[in-house]
């Protein structure tokens, strides 16, 4: 079964890439070998094609399936997506997003279309998606449901099941409840389980818990890092006023992070988050992403020419040194950049906060101070049995002094950047770069003409 599962698979997404139009006399044959993929590969298979082959994909699937695979696909490629259905399939699809999703969808279309969009919908649903449009992004009420079950402290558990049953359809999550006054205020939260064993006639106060929730003004990634690690399926939400306004789910909760590590990884390695799958994204979005960062990195590199053309004299008196300026740079944006990732992943995880800046200056002074005393070594030693011990003592002190002021100054970045507003990932390392490679090669030279007379 598995092999003929896998098979189809293959076939499927062969006769996908074929073309960006499927002979109508071949597309019952493929609706036939859709029908045999399991869900999880249907939705890899449309992640990985551009937008007219997965809007072809998405055609010949069964309503049920077609919907169910769109709804897991990210926003971006959603959007793409959206240009190359009909207005029919793009109204039902839309209609059929949770609020945070189809809000998500909104943000990465164009106004005019997201408008028609919003204009489609029923005006309950319409309403719901303006509660969460309501919020800024990047806060947890972007991206909570809006829709939650109204159980008050006084109903009985009974009452309470009735109520979930009723409104079961319209919810995302009925697992963890949020129990409300007449006026929405929050008061304390209870799970289904704990309804489901309690005695009938109980009532929903003597078995609610107090409450832990955030504002809907929080920020997601802020929110969410606390939030995941206590083992709950749903946060309530609630407005200034404390009234209960959306549940943040934990696959929500999970999105966010994945999205947030996605971001500061592509960052830290000199790009932006594709935000998509790398296979169905755009060529020129791919370029966009990365034209900017080579932009930036070779304009800095600009410093470290200006740095060697002044030591020119000094490159000229003993250029065995011009062997060792690769080694030098190097090592200082290696340390740098270590120092920075580890700082800004410990921010993201909150076990570093910005008050802490001196702590991790003289933490990583320390790091870097050792391990500049192992590679210092190691390449006085070298550079000694090659090149002398003139050669050898002015290698070993200057990566002794750059890994202590790289790891140093690659600590402190993140943190500088975290206070002054900015994304630490886009911070540090264009700057780490440019510092260490400039800063190192004066350290360098500035020894070398100290120790060697020059």
């Amino acid at each position: 079964m598995a092999d003929t599962t896998e098979q189809a698979s293959e076939v499927v997404e062969a006769w996908l890439k074929q073309d960006d139009a499927i002979d109508p006399k071949k597309a019952p044959k493929l609706q036939k070998l859709l029908a045999e993929v399991p869900r999880q590969e249907l939705i890899a298979i449309v992640e990985r094609q551009n937008a007219v082959r997965a809007a072809l994909a998405l055609r010949l699937l069964p309503r049920a399936q077609s919907i169910a695979v769109f709804d897991a696909l990210d926003a971006k490629h959603q959007a793409d997506i959206i240009d190359e259905l009909g207005n029919t399939d793009v109204y039902e699809f839309f209609d059929e997003l949770d609020p945070e999703d189809r809000v998500a969808l909104l943000d990465e279309l164009p106004a005019e279309i997201a408008d028609r969009l919003l204009r489609s919908l029923t005006k309950s649903k319409r309403d719901v998606t303006g509660v969460v449009l309501g919020y800024t992004k990047g806060s947890v009420g972007r991206r909570m449901s809006p829709e939650v079950p109204e159980i008050l402290p006084s109903m009985t558990v009974d009452d309470a099941l009735s109520t979930l049953r009723d409104t079961a359809d319209e919810l995302e999550t009925i697992y963890t409840i949020p129990v409300t006054r007449s006026d929405r205020r929050l008061v304390g939260v209870v799970s289904l389980r704990e309804i489901f064993v309690a005695q009938s006639g109980v009532l929903i106060e003597s078995i609610m818990q107090d409450p832990i929730y955030a504002h809907a003004s929080d920020d997601a990634e802020e929110t969410v890092r606390w939030f995941l690690p206590l083992d709950i399926l749903a946060l309530p939400i609630v407005d200034d006023s404390h009234r209960l306004v959306g549940l943040l789910t934990w696959d929500d909760a999970t999105d966010i992070v994945e999205e947030a590590d996605s971001e500061d990884s592509a960052r830290a390695g000199g790009t932006e988050a594709l935000q998509q799958p790398y296979l169905s994204t755009p060529l020129l979005k791919l370029v966009r992403s990365r034209i900017v960062w080579l932009l930036v990195l070779a304009v800095s590199a600009l410093l470290t020419v200006q740095v060697l053309d002044s030591f020119e004299g000094t490159l000229a008196k003993a250029v065995v040194l011009s062997l060792f300026i690769p080694l030098l740079t190097g090592t200082g944006g290696n340390t740098g950049n270590q120092a920075a990732t580890t700082v800004t992943r410990a921010l993201a995880l909150g076990d570093v906060r910005t008050r802490d800046l001196i702590a991790v200056m003289w933490r990583e002074l320390r790091v870097g101070m050792l391990l500049g005393a192992v590679l210092g070594s190691a390449g006085l030693v070298l550079a000694t049995l090659v090149y002398g011990l003139d050669i050898g003592i002015v290698i070993g002190s200057t990566l002794f002094l750059i890994c202590s002021i790289s790891a140093t100054v690659g600590g402190l970045m993140p943190i500088v950047a975290k206070t002054v507003g900015a994304d630490p990932a886009v911070f540090s390392n264009p700057f780490i770069s440019t510092f260490c490679d400039a800063t190192g090669l004066i350290i360098y030279f500035l020894i070398a003409k100290s120790v060697l007379g020059i």
